[in-house]
């Protein structure tokens, strides 16, 4: 990555300004698509009744966004190696932009899922291209760390803002500027990076795309994901099941053949030789499945067993953005002194401990006493977690690999997404249809089901945190790298 030439000094110096502008440009895009990930959660039931959704319909308002971003976003990381980081971000934006305009001004279903398409598809092209130039800006590694904290701050504090902002336009205004709102934010990147920063693309002599691997991985992982997700309505035994996911498998397993033995393959098996890129782009998964559906099932527990309206269900969230803050900022610095490994570790432990208190909502809970509670300690451990996962997942990558890096990471936080809602939520809806069964009334039922998903979820994070000590032994901190460089 080189930084305009007329501002231009050397990397060490770690002076150019122009470096932390080009960082909060980027972040801001980072920001909006974050938003878009969960802002449409609380107006799902506005848009239903405005555009006619049915309730199985509805559902894809969600899904279709999380697949089309997961499933492109690898090849997104590669075409921005191979075209120029910065022509495909300002393209992933501008598409960006549109898609917003065509979803926040959708006078039918199809509309809007059509513009939740591009819009995962404009992520699939910004968001690895742009976390790709921040790993290329930063070469010292305190200033790295730190860039990568704010990238990743930027990140969570988006996700879990889009829930506010969306319970706020809904509740006061109008569902629509949830997708409005996002296409002054998008042109601005348009108009400032290319006076900031120069293109950049990998090394190489070719600029061949390997478009059977992309449509392979792409293909096998939409159907995965789609047979994973009909499981919420159908029996596993159910062909609308078992058919995508027995392709979805097929597919993945001819791409691993296909990736071993191209020249160039969008996936080199190399990568993921790394012991601590592999290790982040687990603690991502988890990550990315646990917060998906922490998300659904509080907002369901909020609105239909408390009874919050949607601005009651967005101004709920406040704390959480505040306590994500505050993990973020001590993670930053347990990092810079120790590393990675106890930020990540010490994070996953934190939003364990807040899914075992919401594991033990009641179906009269109270929200300063039990829901605040809960939502804090998860809040402080997903925001501790986020930055040492993305600067562990960005360890050791050259300059031929940052847009792969950087693709499989976002890939990750998407594609666990939806997969996390198609593990847990049918785990929470199997125990409310057990409940029923036995008497219990409909929020009874609700709440019996939350109570075991999130039991689940937070075992999965101890489990998780235990891996991370194990497998990151010996992780230098950025002091210590610094140093020995």
């Amino acid at each position: 990555m080189t930084i305009s030439k007329e501002t231009h000094v050397p990397e060490s110096t770690g002076a150019n300004p122009l470096r932390w502008k080009a960082l909060s440009i980027l972040a801001l895009v980072q920001f909006i698509i974050y938003v878009d990930a969960t802002i449409v959660n609380v107006a799902l039931p506005s848009i239903r009744e405005d555009l006619g959704f049915t309730s199985d319909g509805l559902i894809w308002v969600v899904n279709c966004y999380l697949i089309a971003a997961g499933g492109l976003l690898l090849l997104g990381g590669r075409l921005a190696d191979r075209i120029g980081r910065r022509r495909v971000f300002c393209v992933g934006s501008a598409a960006f932009a549109v898609a917003s305009l065509v979803a926040g001004l959708a006078i039918s279903p199809g509309m809007l899922l059509t513009g939740r398409v591009i819009q995962g598809v404009a992520e699939a092209l910004a968001a690895p291209a742009g976390l790709a130039m921040v790993a290329l800006l930063f070469n010292d590694p305190k200033e790295r760390a730190k860039a990568f904290g704010m990238w990743a701050g930027l990140s969570g504090l988006g996700a879990c803002a889009g829930v506010l902002l969306s319970g706020v336009f809904t509740g006061l205004l109008t569902w629509r500027l949830i997708f409005l709102i996002n296409i002054p934010l998008s042109v601005i990147p348009l108009l400032t990076l290319p006076k900031i920063v120069e293109e950049s693309r990998a090394p190489s002599s070719g600029r061949r795309i390997d478009w059977a691997g992309a449509a392979l991985i792409t293909g096998g992982l939409f159907m995965v994901i789609y047979g994973l997700l009909a499981a919420v309505h159908q029996s596993w035994s159910a062909p609308g099941v078992w058919g995508p996911l027995v392709g979805g498998l097929v597919a993945l397993a001819l791409a691993l053949v296909v990736e071993a033995n191209v020249a160039e393959p969008l996936i080199p098996l190399r990568f993921f030789r790394n012991r601590i890129r592999l290790t982040a782009n687990g603690v991502t998964a988890i990550i990315g499945g646990v917060s998906a559906a922490v998300f659904f099932m509080v907002v369901l527990y909020v609105q239909d067993v408390l009874g919050y309206t949607p601005l009651q269900s967005g101004l709920a969230w406040v704390p959480f953005c505040l306590a994500f803050m505050g993990g973020l900022f001590g993670s930053m610095q347990i990092i810079m002194r120790f590393g990675p490994r106890p930020a990540m570790s010490l994070g996953l432990l934190v939003a364990a401990a807040g899914l075992y208190l919401l594991s033990q909502l009641p179906v009269g809970g109270s929200f300063w006493t039990q829901l605040l509670p809960a939502t804090v300690l998860v809040a402080i451990g997903f925001g501790m977690t986020n930055p040492a996962m993305q600067q562990s997942s960005m360890h050791g990558v050259s300059e031929m690999d940052a847009g792969l890096g950087s693709g499989v990471l976002t890939t990750l936080l998407q594609l666990s997404g939806a997969l996390g809602l198609a593990v847990f939520v049918p785990v929470a809806l199997r125990e409310q249809s057990a409940s029923v069964a036995g008497g219990a009334t409909a929020a009874q039922a609700a709440v019996s089901g939350f109570t075991l998903a999130f039991q689940v979820a937070s075992i999965v994070l101890v489990i998780g945190s235990a891996a991370v000590l194990f497998l990151l032994r010996g992780t230098p901190s950025p002091a210590q790298a610094q140093h020995a460089g």
